[in-house]
This record gives structure tokens, C-alpha cells and sequence, in this order.
């Protein structure tokens, strides 16, 4: 399993995780899954708290950075948080 944290929000982050089936012995490793979670921080009480900022460097971490936010986005709205 790979995964990186793509944005984060006030409490909440997204992150990007692939899956991977690997021969050892051949050396041959296959994508089997990858999704997008969203995670919430939250403190001993279970209070959401604030987490960091996330800073992209690559042009793959920049992309995944600003199409976070359109993800975001659309959870809100199909949860009725948020109007169009």
C-alpha cells in the first residue's frame, strides 16, 4: 500500500491510497485498487482539531492539491452541506 495525504482542510485531510499485488520473485507488481479517503482529525474527547497545512512539490502532488478541493466540493453537496 501507498498512500499521501493530497489536501488538507480545517480538520479533515484527503488521502490518495493504491493498493499494489507484488510476485516477488518475478518482480512484477500490479495497481489493484486506489481510492481517495477522507479522514477527520479529532482529539482525545473525539473534538475535531486543526491540522497542518499541506504544501505540494510535485506536479502530480499539485494536480492531486487542486482537484481535492472540486472533491471536497461535491461530498458537500451530495450530503446536502452545501448548495451548487
Amino acid at each position: 500500500m501507498q498512500a499521501k495525504v493530497t489536501r488538507a482542510f480545517n480538520s479533515s485531510m484527503e488521502v490518495y491510497i493504491e493498493v499494489w499485488a507484488e510476485d516477488i520473485p518475478a518482480g512484477h507488481r500490479v495497481s489493484t485498487n486506489r481510492a481517495f479517503y477522507t479522514f477527520v482529525a479529532v482529539d482525545q474527547t473525539g473534538r475535531p482539531i486543526e491540522v497542518p497545512t499541506v504544501i505540494p512539490e510535485t506536479e502530480e502532488e499539485k494536480s492531486l492539491f487542486e482537484s481535492a478541493l472540486r472533491r471536497r466540493q461535491l461530498r458537500l453537496v451530495l450530503a446536502n452541506r452545501m448548495k451548487p
